[in-house]
């Protein structure tokens, strides 16, 4: 007797749930989220280059370096070996996207992400920026002056 009981009233149920959604039109699934410009948006400013500073600063120089050279103690007690960015021929290979990339997602174990609650994505563009900006900041290195000749010995008696 309980048998049919609940095999009916599974019935009613399933009837009333298929005839309630039925004239409703479909819900409207949420917009995907804005995927990331392939080129950088944003356009440089001294303020948004200062705050980009300030981001390189606070998250990234321990181990990039202030100048980007990525020779700093904190690398080297890693064991990681980090591009330097002083050096203009470093990041030309590298696309602003994949730079982002490699900022918001982080490389492996050794760079954390980046994020959000952070840096915006704008301040990243902007750190991006920044960051191609190094090797006209960093003053080369002056070439080594030439060891002077030795001094001319005097023949002894």
């Amino acid at each position: 007797m309980l048998k049919p009981f609940l095999i009916s009233s599974a019935v009613i149920l399933l009837a009333i749930a298929s005839t309630s959604t039925a004239g409703r039109p479909p819900q409207e699934s949420a917009p995907a989220p804005a995927a990331p410009a392939s080129t950088n948006p944003v356009k440089p400013t001294p303020a948004s280059q200062g705050k980009a500073k300030d981001l390189y600063s606070r998250d990234c120089a321990l181990c990039h370096g202030d100048t980007g050279n990525g020779k700093t103690d904190i690398a080297t007690s890693m064991q990681v070996k980090l591009d330097d960015w002083s050096d203009p021929k470093t990041l030309e290979a590298k696309s602003d996207q994949q730079l982002f990339d490699a900022i918001r997602k982080g490389k492996g174990d050794k760079m954390p992400a980046e994020d959000v609650g952070r840096a915006k994505n704008d301040e990243v563009w902007n750190l991006i920026i920044y960051i191609r900006g190094l090797p006209k900041a960093t003053p080369a290195a002056p070439a080594p002056a030439p060891e002077p000749a030795p001094a001319p010995t005097q023949p002894t008696n």
